[in-house]
């Protein structure tokens, strides 16, 4: 007998089978509509757009980047304020509709701001990142950075998982995100004039910078999704 979570599976392999077809036949007709690639872009406050006005974040200007390049991609905004690895993981089966072709992970902030243990991040990103990939979604890791205060281990240890998940799984990776606003900067201070007053949270002008870095590599994220 089936467990759910493979009849879940087999639902939602189905759906997206069938989406394919219909994609298919839509590429065949004359006169039909060009197929949308539909990618979610799931983190905390850095994707959600916190503190800044409605259009200003980062998923409305990767949108609009997108769209002067002609790209038929759509990104859903799948940033919740305060979350960490674990707050996405616990919402990512609902997060990825049967709609989905690709997934963007910009976590790891609020676990660095908390302290939380390199070893329960990695685990936390390994598991978004292979549910994904069983999905048959292609992935985008987006790098969060630890401050040399925390600690040269303890740095060592969070800067590294990233690059070993992608590794694992054949996950895309960005160069860190607060590196896309500015690579020589080695402190958030040094960015005070790309940030919000809080110190923690990019600008308009900041956010520019990392959608200049970041939306080409959405474009060949989103070629991985052909076929």
């Amino acid at each position: 007998m089936k467990t759910a979570f493979q009849l879940s599976q087999a639902t939602y392999g189905a759906r997206r089978a069938l989406r394919n077809i219909t994609l298919a036949l839509g590429l065949l007709l004359p006169g039909a509509a060009s197929a949308e690639t539909t990618i979610v872009a799931l983190g905390d406050s850095l994707t959600a757009g916190y503190g800044l006005p409605e259009g200003e974040g980062l998923v409305p200007q990767l949108q609009s980047w997108l769209t002067e390049q002609g790209s038929d991609i759509t990104l859903v905004n799948g940033g919740v304020s305060g979350d960490t690895t674990a707050g996405g993981l616990s919402r990512l089966d609902w997060s990825l509709t049967p709609e989905t072709d690709a997934l963007i992970v910009t976590l790891g902030g609020n676990d660095l701001l908390r302290g939380l243990p390199p070893a329960e991040v990695r685990d936390n990103l390994d598991a978004i990142v292979k549910s994904a990939t069983e999905r048959g979604l292609p992935v985008l890791l987006v790098p969060m950075e630890a401050p040399a205060n925390m600690g040269a281990d303890y740095k060592l240890q969070f800067d590294g998982i990233y690059r070993e998940i992608a590794n694992r799984y054949g996950a895309e990776l960005t160069r860190p995100f607060f590196r896309m606003m500015s690579p020589q900067a080695d402190t958030l201070d040094e960015l005070r004039p790309l940030m919000q007053p809080d110190g923690i949270h990019p600008n308009k002008d900041g956010v520019a910078r990392v959608v200049a870095n970041l939306g080409p590599a959405i474009l060949s994220l989103a070629k991985a999704t052909d076929g």
